[in-house]
């Protein structure tokens, strides 16, 4: 059933519209309450727009940028919308019932991927006032906005929640936006979109060419998409990425670091060691900090999506001689010694090697 509309309680609606007579209308008053009831980066917001010399009785047109401009934006962010679409997919399945969609920005508020508007429109601060989209690259941090919390008089009409991206290095490159028009209020929506903003951002890093992918937790803690650390290595040990919680736990924010960082700034254990254990393939190491803290590390080896697409076509050798043994076995009507003597190995061998081939996985 879709959701019924519905106000928001009157005295939200009272404090909204009072903050916006004391903040935007300069409306004074000894009991003036209003403003301490809206969030502080919508007020940030509101002044930025009085700033720039709007009103809210000005009309809103939701436009898109020049055509080049859109192409430009479109192939900058191929990388963005390829992570995203997924996320989106899954996230579209718990709004279904809402009448929320997702938008999708770059660091701009320009729109590079949505479900029921064109892209390339100019969804920023400096076009659309007071949204979900202009304060949430601003703050850099998650918000919600209901109604008359957006400046503009025309977009009060909307209520949105939006997260920003961040880049492997931890640059913000985009934002993720839940948009409704005349919905019910669904502020739990903020919370569902940092989600699915830290699901954009993994498999981003994930899709980043590095010999080594660390996956971190904290020890004896359980792991998650929303928790565990990534953080992508190259082959002298040069930090080339990470996701926001291993920015967290190592407290490195890396787009700020003055110089490049090494594995050697901040595990106090040889680099090989760690392309040992990806190399065994099932290691969790418990590695010390050099600030004397101690993580959780699974070690893979990294690799472009290409590569690892070759990599994965590609058969191993010994999955090659397995086949064979078992095609030979298959030929001698299941006879094992005489498959062992068309082969030229011993019946041992090939009694190892089948059932090494059958603990591996290998179909029957």
């Amino acid at each position: 059933m879709p959701a019924t509309v519905v106000s928001p309680p009157p005295e939200r609606s009272l404090a909204i519209a009072q903050a916006r007579r004391e903040l935007i209308e300069g409306e004074s008053s000894p009991r003036a309450r209003g403003a301490a009831c809206v969030d502080s980066w919508i007020t940030r917001s509101w002044q930025r727009c009085i700033e720039a010399g709007r009103r809210p009785q000005q009309r809103v047109s939701f436009d898109p940028v020049s055509r080049a401009a859109g192409c430009d934006v479109a192939e900058r962010n191929r990388a963005l919308v390829s992570a995203a679409r997924p996320v989106i997919d899954r996230l579209s399945r718990a709004i279904a019932d809402t009448r929320y969609f997702a938008i999708l920005t770059n660091a701009d508020g320009v729109v590079i991927d949505v479900g029921n508007l064109p892209g390339g429109v100019d969804l920023s601060e400096r076009a659309i006032g007071t949204s979900a989209i202009g304060t949430a690259l601003a703050e850099q941090e998650s918000v919600w906005l209901h109604r008359g919390e957006h400046f503009f008089d025309d977009t009060s009409v909307y209520s949105c929640a939006g997260a920003p991206l961040f880049g492997p290095r931890g640059d913000c490159i985009g934002m993720l936006d839940l948009t409704g028009v005349q919905v019910v209020e669904r502020p739990e929506l903020r919370h569902l979109a940092t989600l699915s903003a830290r699901s954009i951002e993994n498999m981003l890093l994930i899709r980043e060419p590095c010999e080594l992918l660390l996956h971190l937790a904290w020890p004896g803690s359980p792991s998650s998409e929303a928790t565990e650390g990534l953080l992508c290595i190259d082959a002298g040990g040069g930090i080339t990425g990470a996701n926001a919680a291993a920015r967290q736990m190592l407290h490195q924010p890396l787009a700020r670091c003055e110089h490049a960082l090494n594995f050697n700034d901040l595990f106090a254990l040889p680099l090989h060691m760690m392309f040992d254990a990806a190399r065994r393939g099932d290691a969790v190491l418990e590695v010390p900090l050099w600030s004397g803290l101690r993580v959780q590390a699974r070690p893979r080896r990294g690799g472009s999506p290409e590569g690892a697409s070759a990599s994965s076509t590609r058969p191993r050798l010994r999955d090659v001689e397995t086949e064979l043994i078992r095609k030979a076995v298959a030929d001698a009507r299941g006879n094992v010694a005489e498959a062992a003597r068309a082969l030229g190995i011993s019946r041992a061998t090939v009694y190892r090697k089948l059932w090494r081939g059958r603990s591996a996985g290998m179909p029957d």
